[in-house]
């Protein structure tokens, strides 16, 4: 039995099989060259499976502290090479363990300038002793994954309301709508925080005016934003009775409140060193990016103005507005993997839109 990546679109790529079970998802590239943990725990990347631009992968083991989650979300990882020696063999295991298929040996480079080129497509990793197996046995995978329910950000997000204690006893208490949360972004606003309250994503406006917040953050998440249930109606209603910031998928939510309107990238930014221009904080900075759509600045109000730009497509990656004490970021200031030099962005929220919380 060889290994397989058999894309929607007709291409195939063969390479050698290290563990896990057959499965179908997005395939998309990372050019990341470190944080493999904590890529595969973030749930941004539900239904996806990951092709590694750096060719090594796995080289300094596993550890469950950097995990950015309580479980693996992607479908699939690939890597030129993946570490597998006398001395460590832990990554493969890892992903084994949670059926998720690994493969190594496929020419990354071609298959990231066909996605590239060609857009995001469908796919599956797939055991097959032919080609032709591989095709029939991809199809079935990927026509049933396609099928399934579209709201990604219901799928990944928690069920229960979650209260967290924060660390600044002066701090304002924020509510969080989770659409499929990274942990380092309740670990920044816990540093900074007296308390959080973390819904899930269909929460009502009630439920989350109960909790008597001082302002309202939106979290990163998997998927479409104009999939999404419930979340943008609520966040409308809450624009302008508490200060909002949204990351990522959070980012997306926010404009569509605001009526504007998001897109599908052709390939998506994913990866720890993509450049910003920040206007806001004023700097030039490298950031860590995990999406497959973007507010379309165009289509915003005049009032909100775009604040960041990615430097390397000239895309809309922050939003911001004054009169609606709102802020959308599309990229991650939690960082994990990647630089920190974003963290500015959760003072602005705190110390800028918040300032002094009730009492």
């Amino acid at each position: 039995m060889n290994a397989y990546l058999v894309l929607e679109t007709g291409e195939i790529y063969a390479g050698a099989w290290m563990g896990g079970q057959d499965r179908a998802g997005e395939v998309v590239f990372n050019t990341s060259h470190s944080g493999y943990e904590e890529i595969a725990t973030d749930p941004s990347y539900m239904g996806q499976i990951v092709v590694m631009t750096s060719p090594m992968m796995g080289n300094y083991g596993v550890d469950n502290q950097v995990w950015e989650s309580r479980q693996f979300w992607i479908e699939g990882f690939i890597a030129l090479q993946i570490q597998q020696s006398g001395r460590d063999q832990s990554w493969i295991k890892r992903l084994a363990d949670f059926g998720i298929p690994v493969v190594s040996e496929i020419d990354t480079r071609n298959l990231v300038l066909r996605l590239r080129g060609g857009g995001t497509p469908w796919g599956a990793l797939v055991q097959a002793g032919s080609e032709a197996e591989a095709k029939q046995k991809a199809q079935s995978l990927i026509d049933a994954k396609k099928g399934g329910d579209k709201d990604w950000v219901w799928a990944a997000s928690r069920r229960a309301v979650e209260v967290r204690p924060g660390q600044d006893a002066k701090g304002p208490r924020i509510a969080v709508l989770d659409f499929g949360a990274k942990e380092n972004i309740y670990r920044e606003l816990t540093a900074r925080a007296r308390e959080l309250h973390i819904f899930p994503s269909r929460t009502s406006v009630s439920e989350i005016l109960a909790s008597k917040p001082d302002a309202l953050m939106l979290t990163n998440g998997p998927g479409d934003p104009a999939d999404v249930q419930v979340a943008t109606g609520t966040v409308r209603e809450l624009i302008g009775q508490l200060p909002v910031f949204g990351i990522c998928m959070g980012h997306q939510i926010l404009g569509l409140a605001l009526g504007a309107k998001t897109y599908k990238l052709k390939f998506g930014h994913r990866g720890s060193n993509h450049p910003i221009r920040d206007e806001l904080l004023g700097q030039i900075y490298m950031t860590s990016q995990n999406h497959g759509y973007a507010v379309d600045a165009k289509t915003l109000p005049a009032d909100v103005k775009v604040t960041q730009t990615n430097l390397n497509d000239q895309t809309c990656a922050g939003i911001y507005s004054e009169s609606r004490n709102c802020l959308g970021i599309q990229y991650h200031p939690e960082s994990h993997p990647g630089p920190h030099e974003a963290t500015g962005l959760f003072d602005f929220f705190v110390k800028k839109m918040i300032g002094a919380p009730k009492k």
